[in-house]
């Protein structure tokens, strides 16, 4: 299912994928870049830029950094996800010290989310 439309929000969506934040960068690179399904970087869903985007499980991975646990960025994401959620689509969200801290237990998560492991 194809869901860019803004052509504002595409070149934005490019320009973040050249400047990707470091916990975007390891998880692209040393582990969605790697699946056997294709995962999309910062795509445009309606009036939104993802992280990323997997067409084949209808996923969308978050990367949360600080800002998302303000009170503003907790009720931004409660609609973000509303909407994406209304579409179809799971919104997995990590925080950037899940990243750091716990790689490899974000990376299996997101197989067993994926269905590529079962317990």
């Amino acid at each position: 299912m194809k869901y860019t439309s803004n052509s504002t929000l595409k070149q934005n969506a490019q320009s973040l994928r050249k400047n990707m934040t470091e916990q975007e960068r390891k998880l692209w690179y040393k582990f969605l870049k790697t699946l056997p399904y294709t995962v999309k970087r910062q795509y445009v869903i309606g009036n939104y830029i993802v992280d990323f985007y997997c067409d084949k499980t209808k996923t969308v991975i978050e990367l949360d950094g600080s800002q998302h646990f303000e009170s503003s960025g907790i009720v931004s994401d409660a609609v973000r996800d509303e909407y994406l959620n209304s579409l179809g689509l799971t919104v997995l969200r990590y925080s950037n010290t899940d990243i750091n801290n716990n790689f490899e237990a974000v990376c299996n998560d997101i197989l067993y989310k994926f269905g590529l492991i079962i317990d």
